[in-house]
């Protein structure tokens, strides 16, 4: 999933105004902290301790938590805050989470967790977008979480397969191709395209057609979301992928909204 800024003016103002009132409040922060620390004397050296080595007067510091845990520290969102937290979000996302761009994913009905996760990586580098590591650096991992949940408590709107492909994009996603050793998406995505929450497979439902293909020709070229186990299964799936399959998939991702599994909703050329 990327989440790029659209490339007009007032959304690149309106996010550079958010980083900055964000990083300023960080800074404020510190400059407190620090100065209330300098308005308190240190407390003396015991005398039994002064004589000792430096190793051995000083407990062990503790390991640093990883990203994981650092992730799980944070509470269930708050959609009602999040709301005010995403509102630079809606730039490009859409205000509700339904992009009109098809360039920029639609988050609508997004899980959580796997929204918190891809600002975390946005945050950290590990997925790469200049833009989008400036808007999530200043967040803390609650504030991703609640920017989550604002847009999991959305719906996405539907949009329809092109009935040129939306055979062979069907059979990709329902069967796969198993002579090519490529498994069906709906085995992590689901039959209806809403995904895994608890493994953190994306929703898939009515997702743009422009974007799905964009990203799995990213994933074709090699390029991976991070650093875990399950960021690697993406890449090596599409590179199975010729440009074929990948437009027909896509597409009929974008009519994918059914929750019955029944066919997607598709149009005319």
């Amino acid at each position: 999933m990327s989440f790029r800024l659209a490339g007009f003016r007032p959304a690149v103002v309106n996010a550079v105004a958010l980083v900055f009132a964000l990083s300023a409040g960080v800074v404020f922060a510190q400059n407190a902290k620090g100065q209330a620390a300098q308005k308190t004397p240190p407390a003396p050296a015991a005398a039994s301790t002064a004589a000792k080595p430096a190793a051995s007067s000083a407990p062990a510091a503790a390991a640093p938590a990883s990203d994981a845990d650092s992730m799980a520290a944070a509470k269930p969102g708050d959609a009602t805050v999040g709301q005010g937290k995403a509102a630079a979000c809606g730039a490009c996302h859409g205000v509700d989470g339904n992009s009109t761009d098809p360039q920029y994913p639609k988050l609508a009905g997004q899980h959580e967790m796997y929204i918190a996760h891809q600002l975390h990586n946005f945050k950290s580098g590990s997925r790469q977008n200049a833009i989008m590591m400036g808007m999530a650096t200043p967040l803390s991992n609650q504030d991703m979480h609640d920017i989550g949940a604002y847009f999991a408590s959305k719906r996405s709107l539907p949009g329809v397969a092109d009935q040129t492909v939306v055979a062979q994009g069907e059979k990709l996603y329902r069967e796969g191709d198993t002579a090519r050793g490529i498994p069906a998406c709906m085995a992590c995505h689901s039959i209806d395209g809403r995904g895994n929450p608890g493994a953190m497979y994306p929703q898939l439902t009515s997702q743009h057609a422009q974007y799905i293909e964009a990203k799995l020709k990213d994933f074709h070229d090699g390029v991976i979301w991070g650093n875990e186990p399950h960021a690697q299964i993406m890449p090596t799936i599409a590179k199975k992928l010729d440009p074929q399959d990948i437009a027909a998939v896509a597409s009929y991702i974008e009519g994918l909204h059914a929750t019955d599994g029944s066919a997607p909703a598709t149009a005319s050329p």
